[in-house]
């Protein structure tokens, strides 16, 4: 029997995320600050709650994918937050963009009350979301890990898990940074080719081939 599945975060990458796991079959509860933005889930299957306590107590495994790392804090610490009413056997996973220390914080928190937590930024952006081939970097609990391994094969392509809590936004960091060194590299690169007098599509086409 699948697990039932609550997810907190229906903005762009969200509301494609869930409407994989919806075409997967799995029953989905949705949170959303905004409610609107979970009405064409709703309309596909997906239940509504009106906090991320009330999809705690309705789901086995809840993601979120939110803004920032203070969102996180809320959804997680905050009075209706998943901390207040979790329960041992849950999996608790956050997908934001966020930071090793709060997710090691997070599953500190969790430990405590004997519920196991994983940290899985993704990248891939909103047409990664929406074709269900997002790459997915998890930190956490292996065991927890193995049991979420189909939900996260249903939402991406490349899935790859690197240890302990924290793990998986310390890898998102290095995928940024990495692309941060790209983008810097590109303008340089289109600096020098103007100043040298070229044809910057030409040159574009050129260093793409290469």
């Amino acid at each position: 029997m699948q697990p039932t599945i609550g997810f907190i975060g229906t903005g762009v990458m969200g509301s494609s995320m869930v409407k994989n796991l919806l075409k997967a079959d799995y029953a989905v509860t949705v949170y959303n600050r905004t409610k609107h933005k979970t009405d064409a889930l709703v309309a596909l299957g997906a239940k509504w709650a009106d906090s991320p306590a009330a999809v705690a107590q309705q789901s086995d495994v809840i993601l979120s994918i939110v803004g920032y790392p203070q969102d996180v804090e809320a959804i997680y610490y905050g009075e209706q937050g998943l901390f207040s009413v979790a329960q041992t056997g849950q999996i608790l996973v956050d997908m934001t963009t966020s930071t090793p220390t709060l997710a090691q914080k997070i599953a500190a928190s969790a430990t405590e009350k004997g519920i196991q937590t994983l940290d899985a930024p993704v990248s891939g952006g909103d047409i990664g979301a929406q074709k269900g081939t997002l790459t997915i970097m998890v930190g956490g609990d292996q065991a927890a890990y193995d049991q979420v391994l189909p939900i996260f094969e249903a939402m991406g392509q490349s899935v790859h898990y690197f240890g302990a809590a924290g793990s998986g936004q310390h890898t998102k960091m290095a995928n940024q940074i990495m692309i941060a060194g790209t983008m810097t590299g590109m303008t340089e690169m289109l600096v020098y080719a103007k100043a040298a007098g070229l044809d910057l599509e030409a040159v574009l086409k050129t260093v793409n081939g290469g």
